[in-house]
């Protein structure tokens, strides 16, 4: 058992952690075990606390899945992780979680990555979502053209994105994350080009659903033009 969850882990060591705002943290893992990972930036990871002996254990702990802030093929990789108001056992180890701790990670996986053929680029979500979002709007060919509402509690909780300036920031102000009128309410008022482009949603399942039927049935955006992935709910 403890050779199958070998082949389905790699393990390294807790390196760093940084705040980010008062509501992120980065966490930093590196390690040879960490080399060569193939990893397209939007994508996530899951990540089990400690060293497990085996498979049942690793089951019985359960894992925590984040998406990749950045990541070096030397073996290195950032995640970043919300830390409040988001309550959850990955917001349970993120806060709990120190600098030499072991954990093992599963291989970079996900289709939230970028199409680098749009006409232009909407990128959308609340703070779990805009992890992805930056790694993403990095990763676009340069000149692309790009749109989006990020979704945070305040102004102090804004992390350090690519090309923030050009984003639209909607802000809670201590309401609930989950179905949050913020973020929808804040893209209706956006002003697009009239043609589609692709839009990249992440977040919160129920707020992820409104955006997408928003861009479907009243912008008139293709199904196919909408690329989703909802991290957690209430």
């Amino acid at each position: 058992m403890p050779g199958l969850l070998d082949r389905m882990v790699r393990r390294a060591p807790v390196r760093a952690i940084t705040p980010v705002t008062p509501s992120m943290v980065q966490i930093g893992l590196s390690g040879p075990a960490l080399r060569d990972l193939t990893w397209t930036p939007g994508q996530h990871l899951n990540v089990l606390p400690g060293s497990p002996s085996g498979l049942i254990e690793a089951l019985r702990k359960g894992w925590r899945s984040y998406t990749v802030w950045d990541y070096d093929p030397a073996g290195s990789l950032e995640l970043r992780v919300v830390t409040h108001g988001h309550e959850g056992p990955g917001t349970r180890w993120a806060t709990s979680v120190r600098v030499g701790d072991e954990v093992a990670v599963t291989p970079p996986e996900g289709r939230l990555t970028v199409r680098p053929e749009a006409p232009y680029h909407l990128v959308v979500g609340e703070e779990t979502g805009s992890v992805a979002m930056g790694a993403i709007i990095r990763a676009l060919p340069a000149g692309s053209a790009v749109y989006g509402v990020i979704e945070v509690d305040t102004p102090d909780d804004r992390p350090d994105l690519p090309r923030g300036e050009e984003l639209q920031w909607a802000y809670r102000n201590g309401a609930g994350a989950a179905s949050s009128p913020a973020l929808l309410g804040a893209l209706k008022t956006l002003r697009l080009p009239d043609e589609p482009g692709v839009a990249y949603v992440a977040g919160e399942a129920r707020t992820c659903q409104k955006v997408r039927a928003h861009l479907i049935h009243e912008r008139g955006w293709p199904r196919a033009g909408v690329r989703l992935h909802a991290y957690w709910t209430a």
